[in-house]
């Protein structure tokens, strides 16, 4: 995944971090010096190492490093950033499992019999679970909104990866928003001799894996940012969560204002473009306001090309075609839209038919690819829904469907236009979240 965060100033401290690690020769130079960096150098012995810079209360700037992982056996190491795992728990997770583990290991190499090994190893298994289940448990992610969560609540079906919750990336962030510190810039690269099929070298500079650190930074920031530079961010917008803050307290939480915390010096209007509080997927934010105007001319001259995936009721025949209809308000039930020929805006938008599915209630639904033309409000909604368009509306639709169970099954999937700075044409794409 990209950084989350801005890259630079990070990247300058962390250029310095690695001269300081080749020049002193041990990762803790801060410490004792009896952690060589030579085990970094065998073959599979590289890793990750991160630099955060970050503001405290009073405005001062505080610089803070972490290495993924434990560092040649250490959990911990004067300088660096602490493990999210305190010392004590660890040596207490270790009492309680580690021996018992090892040693019904030995029972069963000093097996008589094939049927008595078995036996051992079952019972190894089963307590090498509970042990990584226990582990698990000892993790509390702390979030920009000073919540604490569980580490199996943020995967899908608890299923966390070996290791999630130690990378860098991670550790500092759990340092900086447990101690009162505003992040402003991270930076991560590679040293020591490649792993297995990683790809990374030595002192180069990475984002954090897709793998384990992506969903837990999505929990971490409240926000699936999926890149960022020096003038846009682009989000993939939770499902249920507005664009935009509306009016009263209750509509306040917003991608605007979730993502001002991490980055207080944003327009107080940054979104270029608008999501449905119920549609998910790619949304576009400005850092400044030219770009934000630039932004927009390419929006109004229609140079913005992006697509959406949903799931429709039933079986729509059609294969492909072009919906254009002329919808406006119904200001006596906002925000619904009503087909009006006369006073009505014109919508056109493309469609494709992917597949038709059979879901896990047994009901029919169809996968379609949207690509609007316009961008008029509740477009996809009403041209999926009404009888002069696909006459199926997309499901969990609470508008113009038969109601919403879990979610609207829409999504914004992928994304194109130039950089508006350096006029580079950029594309970004989503999985389907469904």
């Amino acid at each position: 995944m990209y950084p989350p965060l801005p890259e630079y100033p990070a990247h300058t401290y962390a250029l310095h971090l690695q001269q300081l690690l080749l020049k002193n020769g041990v990762v803790d130079f801060e410490g004792e010096g009896k952690v060589p960096i030579n085990g970094f150098f065998l073959p599979g012995g590289g890793g990750m190492f991160g630099v955060l810079v970050a503001r405290d209360q009073n405005g001062n700037e505080v610089l803070l490093k972490a290495f993924s992982g434990s560092c040649m056996g250490h959990l911990n190491l004067p300088g660096w950033v602490d493990h999210l795992v305190d010392e004590e728990s660890y040596h207490e997770y270790l009492r309680m499992f580690d021996a018992p583990i090892k040693e019904i290991g030995r029972l069963a190499e000093a097996a008589s019999s094939e049927q008595e090994r078995r036996l051992h190893l079952t019972t190894r298994s089963e307590l090498s679970r509970m042990a990584l289940s226990y582990y698990r448990e000892l993790y509390r992610i702390a979030t920009l909104e000073g919540k604490r969560v569980r580490l199996e609540s943020i995967f899908p079906g608890g299923k966390a990866p070996t290791g999630s919750g130690d990378c860098c990336a991670i550790k500092l962030l759990q340092y900086a928003f447990t101690h009162q510190l505003h992040p402003i810039s991270m930076a991560e690269f590679f040293f020591g001799a490649p792993t297995k099929d990683s790809g990374r070298s030595h002192l180069s500079f990475y984002g954090p894996c897709d793998e384990k650190c992506k969903p837990i930074l999505h929990a971490m920031l409240t926000l699936d940012i999926i890149y960022q530079d020096s003038h846009i961010i682009i989000v993939n917008k939770d499902a249920g969560l507005l664009s935009v803050p509306g009016r009263g307290p209750q509509k306040i939480d917003s991608v605007e204002t979730r993502l001002r915390k991490l980055m207080p010096n944003l327009p107080l209007q940054c979104a270029v473009h608008r999501l449905d509080m119920d549609t998910s997927g790619l949304l576009i934010l400005a850092k400044d306001k030219e770009t934000h105007k630039r932004m927009n001319k390419q929006f109004s001259e229609k140079q913005v090309i992006k697509s959406y995936v949903a799931l429709l009721e039933g079986v729509v025949r059609q294969e492909k075609g072009e919906i254009s209809l002329p919808f406006r308000l119904d200001a006596e039930h906002r925000p619904l839209q009503v087909y009006d020929e006369q006073q009505g805006k014109w919508g056109t938008t493309r469609f494709q038919r992917v597949r038709v599915e059979r879901r896990s209630d047994g009901s029919l639904a169809t996968r379609m690819l949207f690509f609007p033309l316009t961008g008029r409000t509740h477009q996809l909604r009403v041209h999926s829904a009404h009888g002069k368009g696909l006459g199926h509306p997309i499901k969990g639709d609470r508008l113009y469907g038969s109601g919403m169970s879990d979610r609207l099954y829409l999504h914004a999937k992928t994304l194109s236009f130039h950089h508006p700075i350096t006029g580079v044409w950029m594309e970004f794409s989503t999985e389907d979240p469904f």
